[in-house]
């Protein structure tokens, strides 16, 4: 058959190969392979409405495509064996026919034929097949290039050029390094901060969350500037005692969206230092606050609080309230990581903080619950007393958790043990190959283990129980107003936060 010509093919790859930031030689390999499908549909059509179809799943892959750019056209090849006697004209040729050509072939030898179709016998359906074969092919390979090129960034945040708006979100143009196209990215609405300013062209620095596939849109890509890594890559950038690890920043809890609009974004960092001379709260903040004040020049005004990390807890619980005074921090349960942290009574609204903010991040902060005490009615008998039922609380739950724990271990061992035993009485084909043979029954395997193995070696086989790991899911620190009574005098406020992760 003559070659199809396709006129303009030459230009039709160059501008996919712009439009869709794709090497040449990828947009071939999808033309080609949409092509293939193409042929294909056009076989199955000439049964259409005369029989059933008689081709099986992989019955074409001995067919090629071949694309000559010099003249701009492709041919489909077929890979075809000689054979004495022809069983199936798609995959055999017979050798009388080969020899006339060929005298040297031989039966078994394969030959290269073209069998392509002429154009106007492709037809209308085989030519939308092919059509939409390529455009899936071109979406699986920027699929292909963006994971790539993206999921194992060393440096998670990026910058962004805002592009438009889709429903809530923002799309965004972003670049994984110098003279590498930009890629779209998708901002939500839960990851955007309240301050900002999102205007066409305006530009951001954003946190990389994740690369993921989204339907009927292909490869997306999902950044976020609510994200705690944010603030961490800031601070790097603008403190360089953290660059030289003098400084480390041993947590971050941050409320970029807070659940009231009379709220603001607020964040704390617990920092420490490795070297005793160095101030690792000076160093974040700078001389006049000209360091943090970069950081939060780029939060649109978020306010930060840098407080020192200690391995005390008490005084690491009494840091993190700050810029609030406290008098006393008592752990009333340690195991529990509960603490009553007492504050003069000037000073119960600021360790709250307006709507519970500030107790909220410093249990996120520290880990532990936090309950804010006045310590003027403070009364440390009927305290002990709750605590200890919640205590006595606590311990029956976690005893009935190892309880479920362990009857969970106990039934996954006992299956274990089951499943060894099956497989001893019925092997699978790859437990045969692991013995190093093939044996015809049961007790010739047997023998074949007892023979290599020492008397002394021979043990029974133990089943492998799994581990268990559980973890418990720690839930978010919510400020709670609480009130102590006492007979005589006012009620004064109090804030209990449950415990949030470091």
């Amino acid at each position: 058959m003559a070659l199809v010509l396709l006129p303009g093919l030459n230009n039709l790859i160059e501008d996919i190969s712009e439009e869709k930031k794709l090497a040449p030689q990828v947009v071939e390999a999808a033309l080609r392979e949409a092509l293939l499908k193409g042929y294909e549909r056009y076989r199955r059509t000439l049964y259409l409405g005369i029989s059933e179809d008689p081709f099986e799943e992989d019955y074409f892959s001995n067919f090629d495509v071949s694309l000559d750019l010099d003249e701009e056209g492709y041919r489909v090849l077929a890979s075809k064996i000689i054979v004495d006697e022809v069983e199936s004209d798609d995959h055999q040729i017979a050798y009388e026919e080969v020899c006339q050509v060929a005298p040297d072939a031989q039966v078994g030898d394969t030959v290269v034929l073209d069998v392509t179709p002429e154009k106007d016998d492709f037809g209308r359906m085989a030519a939308a097949t092919t059509k939409q074969v390529l455009a899936q092919k071109l979406r699986d390979q920027q699929r292909r290039m963006i994971q790539e090129e993206f999921a194992d960034l060393e440096d998670p945040v990026l910058t962004a050029r805002v592009i438009r708006f889709e429903r809530q979100s923002v799309i965004m143009a972003v670049s994984s390094g110098l003279g590498r196209p930009e890629v779209e990215a998708e901002l939500p609405r839960r990851d955007q901060l309240p301050n900002d300013n999102y205007r066409a062209n305006a530009t951001f620095k954003v946190f990389l969350k994740e690369v993921s596939e989204v339907p009927r849109r292909g490869p997306q890509l999902f950044v976020s500037r609510s994200n705690a890594g944010l603030v961490v890559y800031l601070f790097e950038n603008e403190v360089p005692e953290i660059q030289e690890g003098s400084v480390r920043i041993v947590a971050v809890a941050r409320e970029a969206n807070p659940p009231s609009r009379s709220v603001g974004p607020r964040t704390k960092v617990a920092v420490d230092s490795v070297e005793r001379e160095v101030d690792p709260v000076g160093a974040c903040i700078g001389a006049r606050g000209s360091r943090i004040q970069q950081v939060v020049n780029e939060l649109r005004g978020e306010k930060i609080d840098v407080i020192r990390w200690s391995p005390d807890p008490g005084q690491y619980l009494a840091n993190s309230l700050s810029p609030a005074r406290v008098d006393m921090v008592r752990l009333v349960d340690p195991d529990g990581r509960h603490a009553h942290v007492l504050v003069p009574p000037d000073q119960l609204s600021l360790a709250i903080g307006r709507e519970g903010q500030n107790v909220r991040l410093a249990a996120r902060l520290t880990g532990w619950k936090i309950d804010i005490k006045n310590a003027a009615e403070y009364d440390q008998a009927s305290e002990d007393e709750k605590v200890a039922e919640l205590i006595a609380l606590r311990q029956e739950e976690e005893a009935l958790q190892s309880e479920a724990e362990a009857r969970l271990a106990a039934e996954q061992a006992a299956r274990a043990e089951e499943d060894a035993r099956l497989r001893e009485l019925y092997p699978l084909p790859e437990d045969e190959e692991m013995l190093g043979g093939d044996y015809n029954s049961e007790a010739e395997l047997a023998q074949a283990e007892l023979a290599d193995a020492e008397p002394d070696e021979v043990e029974p086989e133990e089943a492998d129980v799994p581990t268990e790991a559980t973890a418990t899911d720690t839930p978010e620190a919510a400020a709670d107003h609480a009130s102590d009574t006492e007979s005589q005098g006012a009620p004064e406020p109090a804030a209990d936060a449950e415990d949030g992760t470091r």
